[in-house]
């Protein structure tokens, strides 16, 4: 996915993201898309991994010259992150708390009886989750950085979490479904509009260019915690502070 080919096959085929909308005056405002999902603590709440997220904020910075602004709708730094498990969203998040009493009270819950499963399986505190990045990652309609994980300690960690949540009855009595094909990624930003005279050969090739920087400085997100977080659309992702959270640095 992170080879110019790739680059150059999946340029042929972005489309507009449908959540952003263009205003009068030419620029874009993010449009209600609400949900939830379990991820990492959003980069502006992160005080381990400022020296990470700053880079990829110059990565946004890059990739906005490459692509130019009317093409890419770069999200907040402050809300970068990376999701371990999305739960749900838009219309089916809007129609289950409509039909289900307390729905998302029961979410909190659920979400809460399977990171405490998670612990229990634990024979020692478990220690951050490390996650490298590997590359730009080009999607249907966002573009992002591509994660692998460090070790199989990283690996087995975040498919046991990913287990608890998918395989709690509860939570799929509330209509959260089972989504096991996982490509760990950041998103950057999302693309706005698409000219009929995008040059994608040379796009592709600058991206691939961008790359390297990946390889020469490798970079690395430590994951101290994943939570439950709530969002209204795709520019910020909030939480009470009694809602669910799973801690991998207890002292």
């Amino acid at each position: 996915m992170t080879l110019p080919e790739a680059y150059l096959s999946q340029l042929e085929h972005i489309q507009e993201s449908p959540k952003y909308r263009l205003e009068a005056n030419g620029t874009r405002i993010a449009v209600p898309f609400p949900g939830y999902s379990v991820i990492t603590c959003p980069a502006g709440e992160s005080t381990q991994n400022q020296g990470f997220y700053q880079n990829l904020k110059t990565c946004q910075h890059q990739l906005e010259k490459i692509l130019g602004t009317d093409l890419l709708i770069s999200v907040p730094p402050e809300s970068l992150h990376l999701t371990l498990a999305d739960l749900i969203w838009d219309s089916s998040y809007e129609v289950a708390v409509q039909q289900t009493p307390e729905f998302e009270p029961r979410l909190r819950r659920a979400i809460a009886q399977s990171f405490t499963a998670f612990t229990e399986t634990q024979t020692q505190a478990p220690a951050p989750i490390a996650w490298q990045v590997f590359g730009l990652l080009v999607m249907a309609r966002a573009i992002g950085v591509c994660l692998v994980p460090r070790d199989e300690s990283a690996y087995d960690t975040t498919v046991q979490i990913r287990r608890m949540l998918y395989q709690n009855s509860d939570l799929m009595a509330l209509g959260i479904e089972q989504q096991y094909h996982f490509t760990a990624h950041i998103t950057l930003g999302y693309f706005g509009k698409i000219s009929p005279e995008l040059n994608r050969e040379k796009i592709s090739q600058a991206l691939a260019d961008l790359n390297s920087q990946w390889i020469d400085s490798p970079q690395e997100l430590s994951v101290h915690r994943v939570e439950l977080r709530k969002f209204d659309d795709m520019t910020q992702y909030y939480r009470e502070p009694d809602w669910p959270t799973l801690r991998f640095d207890p002292d």
